[in-house]
């Protein structure tokens, strides 16, 4: 054991490295610069003159901290700015004592909290308004910064995440005629894709319409990424990025689900205008799109970190999508799997449990998964081993218990490591959400161990009845304490989730 730390010590301090990497002001100071004159702004490799011609806005769940970060950095330039943040958000920023990510008093940074339960309303239509006027009223002098976060999994839900904070609807179609039509979409079972293609053609700003508003000012879009692959067009919706999309792909999906008949007269209104624009999608040439933070940056430092503990560490995927259950599965091959390369007395284990679980890998459909590099890296190894994932796993809703998807991954694995001995190995699962929010919760996660379902016995609890209730949250609770449970409060970012295993040879 290094440093006299126990494993679950090892694993949360590998989290939080992971947190930490994606925070607002380390992720602004990585890719933001001024010279020493302070009159150019260096973003990456592009350099853009300063003379109190900068303007800001922003929307999503970690914005007001990259903004209170912008701030700090870029002083007296920052002529004017207006964000748009969920409701309820800097009185829980204030009561975690996060100072850091809040404004000054005296800011000249306008905060709009809006997009109750990740919904689209009135307040976030006001936000979304304020900041069209901005973007509007700047000329080709003017250097826009915008500031773009999703709010988690909710960007790939009806009306929900980044995208409620930004709703401003072409008139004359109004927020509820677009909540329903978005609603009535969802309900026939529209992909988030189609849902997309329709939400950006009847706004005014998603799909490239907040760069085309700036215009002709320069934008340099920071995006702090919370989707799969980081695609700049989905993340809230893509306002500073050229939408494909056109008329014919709206009418195709309409189409297919037979809404064409229904639609309200404002929705076709807006539909047959945009047929007849001789303009077609516009280009975003005058934007610079940067990603700052996402769920890579996240892996690559608890990689780090736990290289520095003595951990031969490896990055298994970014893309860890699919049900609980199956990535539980998952996790408990790739444990017996592991644990039998790092034993050489069990090296002439049967084959049956590595076929299995490259069947499931493939099964998962996970795009960068590195499975053979990491089971290689494991039989190599001379010691402990830590793998690292990260995504968004899903859970079929069943039960009317308490928990979040991170929770009820991690019981299910404790369930997956207890099905079989592992052998003279100490094995360790975390899965915990960055935002600090595992669903309806105010934990992160939760951490478990191969001698999980003998430990909740011995307590007279029932992992499968609570499993069978979705009810993770209350299971961790009353386990040995609830010292299981991964409390961080709100952590002001959001990249998804990261999972651990930790392979520790006795």
């Amino acid at each position: 054991m290094t440093s006299g730390m126990t494993l679950a010590e090892q694993a949360r301090q590998l989290f939080d490295s992971a947190v930490g990497a994606v925070q607002p002001g380390p992720m602004l100071q990585r890719t933001l610069s001024l010279d020493p004159s302070g009159r150019q702004l260096k973003v990456r490799d592009r350099t853009f003159q300063l003379r109190e011609n900068l303007y800001l806005v922003g929307f999503g769940k970690a914005v007001l901290g990259m903004a209170a970060a912008a701030e700090e950095l870029l002083g007296q330039h920052l002529v004017q700015g207006v964000i748009s943040v969920p409701k309820g958000i800097q009185a829980a920023v204030e009561h975690a004592g996060k100072q850091e990510m809040l404004l000054k008093p005296h800011s000249h940074i306008q905060v709009f909290e809006g997009a109750e339960d990740n919904l689209p309303d009135r307040d976030a239509l006001r936000a979304a308004l304020a900041i069209q006027q901005l973007a509007e009223g700047l000329t080709a002098d003017d250097l826009l910064l915008v500031l773009i976060s999703g709010v988690g999994a909710a960007d790939r839900e009806p009306g929900g995440g980044g995208s409620a904070l930004l709703p401003a609807p072409i008139p004359p179609v109004t927020l509820e005629e677009k909540q329903t039509l978005t609603k009535l979409l969802a309900a026939r079972g529209a992909t988030i894709q189609e849902l997309n293609t329709i939400r950006k053609a009847l706004s005014q700003l998603k799909g490239g319409g907040l760069a085309q508003a700036a215009y002709p000012a320069q934008v340099v879009s920071l995006i702090l990424s919370d989707v799969i692959g980081d695609p700049l067009e989905v993340i809230a919706s893509g306002p500073t990025v050229a939408s494909a999309h056109n008329v014919q792909d709206c009418l195709q999906i309409l189409n297919h689900y037979g809404l064409r008949a229904a639609l309200p007269r404002s929705v076709k209104t807006v539909l047959s205008r945009a047929d007849s624009d001789p303009h077609g999608p516009h280009t975003c040439g005058h934007v610079l799109n940067v990603i700052i933070g996402s769920n890579s940056l996240a892996l690559a430092e608890a990689q780090r970190q736990a290289e520095a503990l003595g951990y031969r560490a490896m990055v298994l995927s970014t893309a860890m999508q699919g049900d609980v259950r199956s990535v539980a599965r998952f996790y408990g091959l790739l444990a017996r799997v592991a644990a039998a390369r790092l034993t050489p007395s069990l090296a002439e284990r049967p084959l049956e449990e590595e076929t299995k679980l490259h069947q499931l890998a493939a099964e998962l459909q996970l795009p960068d998964l590195q499975l053979e590099e990491a089971l290689e890296a494991v039989a190599k190894a001379q010691g402990p081993v830590c793998l690292l994932a990260g995504g968004e796993p899903t859970v079929q809703l069943q039960g009317s218990g308490k928990g979040g998807r991170n929770q009820e991954l991690a019981l299910h694995v404790g369930v997956e490591l207890g099905r079989q001995p592992l052998g003279p190995i100490d094995v360790l699962f975390l899965s915990g959400g960055t935002d600090g929010q595992d669903g309806p919760t105010k934990v992160a996660g939760a951490w478990v161990t191969s001698d999980l379902s003998s430990q909740a016995s011995a307590e007279s609890l029932d992992v499968a009845a609570f499993l069978a209730d979705n009810d993770s949250y209350t299971f961790f609770c009353r386990f040995q304490g609830g010292t299981h449970l991964l409390h961080t409060g709100l952590t002001g970012t959001n990249v998804m989730d990261v999972h651990l295993l930790i392979c520790h040879p006795q």
